[in-house]
């Protein structure tokens, strides 16, 4: 049973570091104003939302079955305070900080119409935090953390958060590119 633990919980580790990848990429691309992937902006932001949801499902389903795992010895101690663990601290913390994280950004999108658009973008901005966190703890702990598997899924993680950042950061970017055209075409006519 423990084996079984035990792979279940790097393997949820990984689809939860993938599906955050893709979430901050498309809180990117939701963030531009700009179509991303083709896709109206209503798409882009469902997506953005089910897959967030979905990284936040395989990421307590990875905490749990690393707390029930003997062979981990996780204590509910090490899932609060970040850097006290007995087994790599740092990376260890890493995790936990990831998770503290993202238990600030669930529960202000839980409660985003009781706290304001502006609180809740301020705790929001911490997922930029929060995934390379989860990338760094996913590298430096673990069983898996030499693998060219794990590094090479990491990397393309990372490709595609920077392609996101890139693709955001061109020179020709405007935020509301509707708005641009407009005052484009008025230029034109004076």
């Amino acid at each position: 049973m423990s084996d079984a633990l035990w792979y279940f919980a790097r393997g949820s580790g990984v689809v939860s570091l993938v599906l955050l990848t893709v979430v901050v990429a498309l809180g990117i691309g939701a963030r531009s104003g700009r179509t991303a992937f083709s896709l109206p902006r209503f798409a882009v932001n469902l997506l953005h939302r089910n897959a967030a949801l979905l990284a936040v499902v395989f990421l307590v389903l990875h905490v749990v079955s690393l707390l029930f795992d003997p062979y981990a010895q996780l204590r509910l101690f090490d899932l609060v305070l970040p850097f006290a663990g007995n087994y790599r601290p740092l990376w260890q913390g890493l995790g936990t900080l990831g998770l503290d994280l993202m238990i600030a950004i669930v529960v202000t999108s839980l409660l985003r119409h009781r706290i304001g658009a502006r609180a809740w973008r301020a705790v929001h901005w911490l997922t930029y935090l929060c995934w390379p966190v989860a990338l760094m703890h996913g590298l430096g702990t673990g069983s898996d953390n030499g693998t060219v598997w794990l590094w090479a899924i990491s990397l393309v993680c990372a490709a595609g958060v920077l392609a996101a950042v890139v693709w955001r950061l061109t020179p020709n970017f405007t935020r509301f590119p509707r708005r641009a055209k407009r005052l484009r075409l008025l230029e034109e006519v004076r």
